[in-house]
């Protein structure tokens, strides 16, 4: 996977939960599109620049929280690819400063996929350094085991879903040795 939408993952009960969170920085790219400063002819500022998270980054985060989560339950010998988003709410966007914080908890695993229950909270900057996290949505995702559901169609041997990149983080966040 090119894009991660996670930083680091900071709690993991196998085959039951797995926590992880992003910090959103202005330093992102996808945040200077959305939304940028609206000028009028004449130069003047009708709008100043509103960088948020697009929400639909904010699910991505959770389903690659929970993939993770369901791709660690078998020692990531299977391809793990969302299937279906089934319900999520976001109340709020996540802003430059924001830190988001994701819950997955399996609601039901097989050998073809699994699905789980997801938690977004997040916390503002304080200035104590204390991060206060509020729920700002929940979300239903289901996977799938990729190999055992598409029958006929060559896949690639290597696990090309969890690449190099994830890896990384697993590693850096003592998930994998």
């Amino acid at each position: 996977m090119r894009w991660m939408w996670i930083d680091r993952v900071v709690e993991l009960v196998p085959r039951e939960r797995l926590v992880a969170v992003k910090h959103v920085s202005l330093a992102e790219e996808h945040l200077h599109d959305h939304f940028p400063a609206v000028a009028a002819d004449d130069g003047s500022i009708l709008r100043p620049a509103m960088p948020v998270m697009p929400m639909s980054l904010i699910v991505e985060g959770m389903a690659q929280t929970g993939g993770i989560l369901v791709g660690h339950a078998e020692d990531f010998r299977e391809k793990v690819i969302l299937a279906k988003v089934s319900k999520a709410t976001l109340e709020q966007d996540a802003l430059p400063g924001c830190t988001l914080r994701y819950t997955a908890v399996i609601k039901s695993f097989s050998e073809m996929g699994a699905s789980i229950l997801g938690t977004i909270e997040m916390a503002e900057p304080e200035a104590n350094g204390s991060p206060s996290f509020e729920t700002v949505g929940s979300i239903e995702l289901i996977f799938s085991h990729l190999d055992r559901n598409m029958a006929g169609v060559a896949y690639p041997e290597h696990n090309f879903v969890f690449g190099e990149g994830f890896k990384t983080l697993l590693r850096t966040s003592g998930v994998l040795s």
